[in-house]
C-alpha cells in the first residue's frame, strides 16, 4: 500500500476561478443542456403548462443550494456533496456511494450533451453517426480538461456568452412574435392528465426538468480552485440561478405559447428549433444550430470538469483508491480521474437515449442533495473558525421532504431511470468491494480531515 506522503507530495490543484469566473461557470453550467436539449421532452410531461416544473425545479433548488453554501463555507474542499458526507457521517461506504453518484450524474449529464450534440444540433450540418460523433466530442472534453482548469473556466466564459445569445434570440423572436398577435395564452395552463393526475404530470414533470440544476453541484466540486471561496460563493451561485431560473422560465412560456404542445413533445431535442420556425420563419436554423453546439459543449465540459475534480477530492480524502489523486506534474490536472470519467461517459453514449440519460441525471441528484440536507443538520455542531454562510434554518428540512419525494416512485418518474440508475449504483459498488478487499481498506477518521 502506498504510503500517506505518495498523496500529500502531490501538487496542489491551481487557484484559477474569482468570483466572476464563478459565477460564470454557474450561469453557463445551468443554461446548457437542461433548456437546449430537455424542453421537449418535458413539455411531453406536463403539456402547456411548460413553465410551471422548470419555476418548482428552480424553487427545489434554491432551497437546496442554501444548504450548499453553508457546507462550502465551512469545507472549501474539492468533492462538495460527497466530502460533506463523510464528515458528517463518517461513514465509509456511503461517502463512496455518494462520491460515485454524483460522479455519475456529472457524467450522464456530459452523455447527455454529447448525444443532443450527435443527434440534433450537428445534424444540420452533416450526417454522422451519433455515437461515433458522441464519443469524439467527449474525447475532445477530455483533452480540454486535461490542458487546464484556468483555460477550461475561460472557455467556459466564452462558450457561455454563446449560449446565452441563443437563448436571447429565442426570447427577442418570441417576444416579438407574441406582441404581433401570435401566440397561444390559454396553453400556459394546460397539464397533460393522459392516464395519471394532474399533481403526479406536475411532480413527474418537475423531476425530469431538475436535470438542469446540476449548475451548483458542479461548482462547489471546484472549491479547491477558487479564490477565497466562502466568500465569494453565496453571491455567485445564487446569482447565478436566479439569472437562470429568470431565462429558463421565459423561454418555456414563449415556447408553450408559440408552438402546440404536441409539436414541442414530438420534437425531442429540436423543440427550439420549432420556436424559432414559429416566431421567425426566415431565420436561418444553421445560426441557431451552430449556437447550440457550443451550448452543449459547454455544458459537457463543466460536468466533467466536477465529475474528474470530485474524484480527486475524494481521493485525497482516502475514501477511493490513491491513484485518482494523481496529478499530472506540468498541468496540474487530476489526469487519472479525467481519464476514467471520460470512459464511462464513452459507454452511456453508446447505449442510452437523452431523455433517459436527462432523467436518470435528475434522479441521482436529487437523492444525493436529499443527503446533502441531512447532513447540514448534522454538522452544525461541528464549529469552525472562520466565518461562512449559514442557511435559514427551515430550509434544510423542507429540502429533505421535497427531494427525497421527488427521487421515488412517488413522483411519477419512468421505470427506466431507477434502473440505469440501479446499475451505476452496483458498477460502484463493486468499486467499493474492490477498494476494500484487493486496494486495502483505509480507516478514516473524521477529527483528522475536519482538521486538514
Amino acid at each position: 500500500m502506498a504510503d500517506v506522503s505518495t498523496v500529500t507530495a502531490q501538487p496542489e490543484l491551481k487557484r484559477a476561478i474569482g468570483p466572476k469566473l464563478l459565477l460564470f461557470f454557474v450561469i453557463g453550467d445551468i443554461l446548457g443542456t437542461g433548456i437546449y436539449a430537455l424542453t421537449g421532452s418535458v413539455a411531453g410531461v406536463i403539456g402547456g403548462a411548460l413553465w410551471l416544473p422548470f419555476l418548482l425545479a428552480f424553487i427545489v433548488a434554491f432551497i437546496t443550494a442554501f444548504s450548499y453554501l453553508e457546507l462550502v463555507g465551512k469545507y472549501p474542499r474539492a468533492a462538495g456533496a460527497a466530502l460533506y458526507t463523510h464528515k458528517a457521517f463518517g461513514i465509509n461506504f456511503l461517502t463512496f456511494m455518494v462520491t460515485f453518484t454524483v460522479m455519475a450524474s456529472g457524467v450522464t449529464s456530459a452523455a447527455t450533451a454529447a448525444r443532443a450534440f450527435g443527434e440534433t444540433y450537428l445534424r444540420q450540418f452533416i450526417e454522422l453517426p451519433t455515437w461515433a460523433v458522441a464519443g469524439v466530442f467527449i474525447l475532445g472534453l477530455a483533452l480540454i480538461n486535461f490542458r487546464g482548469v484556468g483555460e477550461s473556466v475561460k472557455a467556459n466564459v466564452v462558450l457561455t456568452c454563446i449560449e446565452l445569445s441563443g437563448l436571447l434570440l429565442i426570447i427577442g423572436v418570441g417576444v416579438y412574435a407574441v406582441a404581433q398577435g401570435q401566440g397561444e395564452p390559454s396553453r400556459l395552463v394546460e397539464i397533460n392528465t393522459g392516464d395519471t393526475t394532474a399533481l403526479l404530470a406536475i411532480t413527474a414533470a418537475t423531476s425530469l426538468a431538475f436535470f438542469a440544476m446540476v449548475g451548483f453541484e458542479d461548482s462547489v466540486n471546484m472549491a479547491e480552485e477558487c479564490h477565497n471561496p466562502p466568500r465569494i460563493f453565496p453571491r455567485a451561485m445564487l446569482l447565478g440561478m436566479g439569472v437562470a431560473a429568470a431565462i429558463y422560465v421565459v423561454v418555456a412560456v414563449l415556447s408553450s405559447m408559440l408552438v402546440p404542445t404536441e409539436v414541442l413533445a414530438g420534437s425531442g431535442s429540436s423543440a427550439l428549433f420549432r420556436v424559432l420556425e414559429a416566431g421567425a420563419p426566415g431565420f436561418p436554423l444553421a445560426v441557431f444550430a451552430a449556437i447550440g453546439l457550443f451550448a452543449v459543449v459547454n455544458s459537457a465540459l463543466i460536468n466533467m470538469l466536477m465529475a474528474s475534480r470530485l474524484l480527486y477530492g475524494m481521493s485525497n480524502e482516502r475514501i477511493i483508491p490513491r491513484i485518482f489523486g494523481r496529478v499530472h506534474p506540468a498541468r496540474r490536472t487530476p489526469w487519472v480521474a479525467i481519464v476514467f470519467t471520460t470512459i464511462v461517459a464513452i459507454i452511456l453514449v453508446a447505449t442510452a437515449d437523452i431523455t433517459l440519460l436527462g432523467g436518470t441525471t435528475a434522479l441521482l441528484l436529487l437523492a444525493v442533495f436529499t443527503i446533502v440536507n441531512i447532513a447540514v443538520l448534522v454538522l452544525r455542531r461541528d464549529h469552525v473558525e472562520h466565518e461562512h454562510f449559514r442557511a435559514p434554518n427551515w430550509t434544510p428540512y423542507v429540502g429533505v421532504l421535497l427531494c427525497g419525494f421527488l427521487a421515488t416512485p412517488l413522483s411519477g418518474r419512468p421505470l427506466q431511470q431507477f434502473v440505469v440508475a440501479g446499475i451505476l449504483l452496483v458498477v460502484g459498488a463493486a468499486l467499493w468491494v474492490i477498494n476494500y478487499f484487493v486496494v486495502g481498506r483505509v480507516d478514516v477518521d473524521p477529527e483528522k480531515l475536519a482538521k486538514n
